[in-house]
């Protein structure tokens, strides 16, 4: 990392806890379901839009306070040196929506596979062309060392039909100047969470086949290892401090159990470190720990959460969920869910307890609808607020600790295109929300 890195990364940590990792993509649903193995599990469990509507999230830095934290108010939203309201509607340039990196705002849309934007002035900085037609609600998923990575398409070729031949390439991008440092062939168009993620020393990506990670190095996407599984197994993939993990099993219609593999990040060398019971669900992590899913099958209505840590160690909760949720998020020590009746709920991922129940304070989209609905739920640990926005533009943001709505605006984005979601990012203590290409950059003022 450069010094310039170093020291950004420094006045961040000093601002405030750094939560804008998680992503909201608009295939949520299918990149959870996305395997048959999956669909089933979700279906025989009673709950596939509670399992489909949750998002992989690694967040840190919201464990359980004490009694000092839990009685502290919610403090007001300060901007960032240098920052001042903007909006921007590049056409082609966000719709497959953005990521937050200090203060640059990668995105990506129908024309390009990768756009930077300066996150204090919503000025654009460079541009990546796709190839053929572009399309997919991928968007940059990482950036590290100086290099941004994302996905675009493998060819530009036509196919006799006038069709642009599938196909997805891992793609690294000079984050200074937008140069394409290399890119990688991936097996299928699968460009979602699990397709590609940060480890130590390396980037891994399921290639060269689907039934492979690969470690790349980050610099020039050479193959330091690789590990294979068995055909008819399924493996999900998640990431705890820098190191790998594979949730395996079997890809039958008769549920098995789940065996957890530790991957040495420098030498690929698997380690099975425990077997948890039935099919599981990764949903996330939560600081040292992955977050799994197992719906209970009595009822349909429970949602049984595990929570395993890299050592194996394991620890059980159940939560009665309230009705199908529009959206979930892994957040630090939470689980934040939203129904589709408009309830936002907070659960404890350590105690297992219900923290609170409130009205969202954003009107939900009706479920016939073929937008993308909420937006994922954006927390700033400083402030002590949980934010939510919805694709008819309204924004409302509740007290971390009760559910209490502190703030409430409407912006002005536009409606989301069909198939499009709206997304809500964290800059410091600056919300950026974007509906399709339209993009505006405020401060919530909470607390003034």
């Amino acid at each position: 990392m450069t010094t310039e890195r170093v020291e950004e990364k420094v006045r961040e940590t000093l601002h405030a806890v750094a939560l804008d990792g998680v992503r909201a993509p608009g295939d949520l649903a299918e990149k959870v379901v996305r395997r048959r193995g999956r669909r089933r599990f979700s279906q025989a469990a009673g709950a596939a839009a509670a399992v489909a509507a949750i998002t992989v999230g690694a967040v840190f830095g919201l464990g359980v306070g004490g009694a000092a934290e839990q009685d502290r108010p919610v403090r007001p939203a300060a901007s960032p040196q240098g920052w001042q309201p903007w909006h921007s509607g590049v056409p082609g340039a966000s719709e497959r929506g953005c990521l937050v990196d200090g203060s640059a705002l990668y995105c990506a849309g129908s024309a390009y596979d990768a756009a930077k934007f300066d996150a204090n002035t919503g000025e654009r900085l460079w541009t990546v062309k796709v190839k053929g037609e572009g399309g997919g609600n991928d968007h940059p998923f990482a950036v590290r060392d100086g290099v941004v990575y994302t996905y675009r398409n493998h060819t530009a070729a036509k196919q006799p039909n006038g069709d642009y031949r599938g196909g997805t390439d891992l793609l690294a991008v000079d984050a200074d100047t937008g140069d394409v440092r290399w890119t990688v062939e991936m097996p299928q168009d699968d460009r979602t969470d699990q397709a590609a993620m940060l480890i130590d020393g390396a980037v891994l990506a399921n290639t060269p086949s689907l039934r492979t990670v690969s470690a790349l190095d980050p610099l020039t996407g050479k193959e330091k290892w690789r590990h294979t599984w068995d055909k008819g197994t399924e493996c999900q993939r998640a990431v705890l401090s820098g190191v790998p993990y594979l949730l395996c099993t079997r890809d039958t219609e008769e549920p098995h159990d789940t065996d957890v593999l530790r991957l040495d990040p420098a030498t690929g060398t698997a380690e099975k470190i425990m077997t948890g019971p039935g099919r599981q669900q990764l949903l996330g992590t939560s600081g040292d720990r992955m977050v799994l899913a197992q719906a209970k099958e009595a009822t349909g209505k429970d949602l049984r959460l595990t929570l395993i840590s890299g050592s194996g160690k394991q620890t059980t909760h159940t939560y009665r969920t309230e009705g199908n949720p529009a959206v979930s998020e892994v957040i630090g020590d939470r689980l934040i869910s939203v129904s589709r009746k408009g309830m936002a709920s907070a659960y404890s991922l350590t105690t297992g307890e219900t923290l609170w129940t409130r009205p969202v304070g954003v009107r939900m989209e009706d479920q016939a609808t073929l937008t993308g609905g909420i937006a994922s739920p954006v927390v700033s640990a400083r402030q002590g607020v949980v934010y939510f926005y919805s694709p008819t533009g309204d924004v409302s943001g509740l007290d971390l600790r009760t559910g209490k709505q502190v703030w409430r605006d409407h912006v002005a984005t536009g409606k989301p295109g069909l198939g499009d979601s709206p997304q809500l990012l964290r800059y410091q203590d600056v919300l950026v929300a974007r509906n399709g290409s339209k993009m505006v950059s405020f401060l919530p003022r909470v607390g003034h």
